[in-house]
């Protein structure tokens, strides 16, 4: 055996067959030795046992909800707390140390008392509850995902509080983590009859319902990945979100706000209480708000503002926020509010006193600043998106600061997003300008290598030497060439996986730990969207005819040339769809002379069709509907907006 022959043999005695003795082949592995080395010197890089976040996260405890879980009215959990109890003493090697304490914060969960006249519920869905005293009654801010987290999490809460009815709610943001609750807290019925005001940010709507929408699909099946969701909650999986511990798993609703706050500085009195806001659309969210109350000397930071490191960029996908932008909001409140006693948010825990909060205030402006000028500092020296998504310098009072820590956006994601966000995805090289797909590029690099053998010795031989993430770079051409040679799938799943028991990042470590899962055991079935029927049924017209454009198998109706006319009985409004190079157009107004087919319905039909399925011969059968014209231009023009696959492969082809 030659001496590089009898190093591969070793790579894979230490990767491969030692675990193998003490679980199946499909089991997650124990962390290697390099990873409980880099674990234990990363945790002795910070004082991860510094008090004060510990002292803030248990401040003001009224109450925990008995076992932690939330049921549907079937008595299914959609949220059980209890699955996380594992979290507590030192970080086993499989988690970051500084993760670890992160998630120890996170798990910090019950009513709590910010302040007099404030409480917050916390840790029973990915984001907060907060309840202000108003004279007659609550005003609900952010009432989390579900209806039923929320609903019962408001029930826990009255219990200790009093039962007061909810005289107001107030959506910070327009991500539905804030308001997919709310029929939960209140009944659609007093908000419309003006008895419950709903107030939110300028362009709430709008974003709310589309995000998520024409890159639905692609968005939800990353999420997976982001949230871990298919992954099982222990040390050698999820341990939480970084932002939270993770998502309800119940029904999703929207009723659309009455009152929208337009400017910085108006304000308004709800049920006797005073409110000043401040406009922060586009820094963590395209339509978000923050406010305070002077007459408590509360600042509610919404999320523009959290305890750690956010996303401009966030890896389920979506537009690239503005750092430089976020950085000045981040400014600006410490000018607007400069009395505040407590500040509070819509995840996490307050900060009291201010001089703490404006010490929190000017190191978080001080990360988005430095993100974003330190990215444009590399790019306009000629560095590459991937050359800065490497670099390391982070400033040292930000590096002590477990505020700014990466737990859930990153320092590498997060910079590369500013290149992103004002150069684009090219690079200036004219060699990467016209990239081969990835699965050729894949073949020829292993061919080009030697053949997989070859490729799978090297890939083994970095894993020894705890290079993973060249490990998975090889390992990830070896699977798309091949995606059924089951060694290779084996050992990029080794080496994702160690590289997720490394990452400071819950979404970081969520999206690795699903990788290496999905490689050994495949694709489990998930929940298909977070989006329920309220948020469709919000949908404008326009967006649902892009969305249908977006379906349309491009490819399949190149050469068909269609004409219809939609008429909404209902909304006096007429529609013409035109099918042509293989694109679908809609127009409002317009009235096509040479329709194939005119269709007459109502908007709530519409929406029985894509809610519901409905059968279009079924609703004229019913007279829910009419047509005139030809039926088969109907059925042609529909037969080729395809039906996305929810669960598509992501590592593997």
């Amino acid at each position: 055996m030659t001496k590089e022959n009898a190093l591969v043999a070793l790579a894979l005695a230490a990767i491969l067959s030692a675990p193998a003795a003490a679980q199946t082949p499909d089991a997650p592995r124990p962390a290697a030795e390099s990873t409980r080395a880099a674990n234990a010197a990363f945790g002795k890089a910070y004082d991860l046992a510094s008090p004060q976040d510990f002292e803030d996260a248990a401040r003001g405890l009224v109450a925990q909800l008995p076992g932690g879980i939330i049921r549907n009215d079937k008595g299914e959990a959609v949220w059980d707390l209890s699955k996380f109890g594992f979290i507590g003493g030192d970080a086993p090697d499989t988690v970051n140390p500084s993760l670890w304490r992160q998630e120890k914060l996170n798990n910090n969960a019950g009513l709590f008392k910010v302040t007099d006249g404030i409480w917050q519920v916390r840790g029973y869905d990915m984001a907060n509850m907060t309840l202000v005293a108003g004279k007659t009654g609550w005003i609900v801010i952010d009432p989390l995902l579900t209806a039923e987290a929320a609903r019962a999490s408001l029930a826990f809460a009255l219990d200790k509080l009093g039962r007061k009815p909810v005289v107001a709610v107030l959506y910070t943001h327009s991500h539905v983590d804030h308001f997919g609750g709310v029929r939960g807290v209140v009944d659609e019925a007093d908000v419309i009859s003006g008895k419950v005001p709903v107030i939110a940010p300028d362009g709430f709507m709008d974003h709310a319902i589309a995000e998520n929408v024409l890159a639905g699909n692609a968005m939800t099946r990353r999420a997976h990945y982001m949230y871990g969701t298919p992954l099982p909650i222990d040390a050698k999986g999820n341990v939480g979100s970084g932002l939270g511990k993770g998502l309800s798993n119940g029904t999703i609703g929207l009723i659309a706000p009455t009152d929208l706050v337009r400017k910085t500085g108006e304000e308004r009195v709800v049920n006797g209480v005073r409110i000043v806001f401040q406009m922060a659309n586009g820094s963590e969210a395209p339509a978000e708000f923050t406010f305070y109350f002077p007459d408590l000397k509360a600042l509610c930071l919404s999320e523009v503002v959290t305890a750690h490191l956010h996303n401009v960029y966030t890896l389920r996908g979506a537009r690239v926020r503005d750092a430089l932008g976020w950085s000045k909001y981040i400014n600006e409140m410490i000018d607007l509010f400069p009395e505040a006693q407590v500040a509070f948010r819509s995840h996490h825990w307050p900060v009291w006193s201010p001089e703490r909060i404006r010490k929190h205030l000017a190191n978080q402006r001080d990360a988005y600043r430095f993100i974003h000028d330190e990215a444009l500092h590399l790019a306009n020296s000629g560095k590459t998106m991937n050359d800065i998504g490497a670099a390391d310098h982070f400033p040292k009072g930000l590096a002590g600061d477990f505020s700014t820590h990466g737990y859930y956006g990153t320092l590498s994601h997060n910079l590369r997003a500013v290149y992103n966000f004002y150069l684009g995805f090219y690079d200036a090289n004219p060699a990467t300008l016209h990239p081969l797909p990835v699965v050729d590029t894949a073949k020829r690099y292993v061919e080009a290598m030697g053949g997989a053998d070859a490729v799978y010795d090297k890939a083994a031989r970095a894993a020894a030497a705890g290079d993973y993430r060249w490990a998975a770079e090889l390992g990830n051409h070896l699977v798309l060439s091949n995606g059924a040679n089951p060694k290779a799938r084996a050992l990029q799943a080794d080496a994702l996986e160690q590289l997720g028991y490394r990452a400071e990042s819950a979404p970081w470590r969520n999206a690795y730990l699903t990788g290496a899962q999905e490689l050994r055991v495949g694709i489990k079935p998930q929940r298909a969207s977070t989006q329920g029927a309220d948020v469709i049924r919000s949908m404008p017209l326009d967006m649902i005819f892009d969305f249908l454009s977006v379906r349309m198998d491009h490819k399949a109706a190149d050469g068909q040339d269609i004409g219809v006319n939609l008429v909404f009985s209902d909304l006096k409004e007429t529609w013409a769809l035109e099918l042509s190079n293989g694109v679908l157009n809609h127009t409002k107004g317009r009235v096509l002379k040479n329709a194939h087919a005119t269709l007459t319905l109502t908007r709530a039909v519409l929406f029985k069709m894509l809610i519901e399925k409905a059968s279009l011969p079924g609703l004229l059968l019913t007279g829910q509907a009419s047509l005139s014209g030809n039926p088969l231009a109907l059925r042609s023009l529909f037969a080729n907006v395809k039906e996305f696959e929810p669960l598509f492969p992501i590592v593997t082809r």
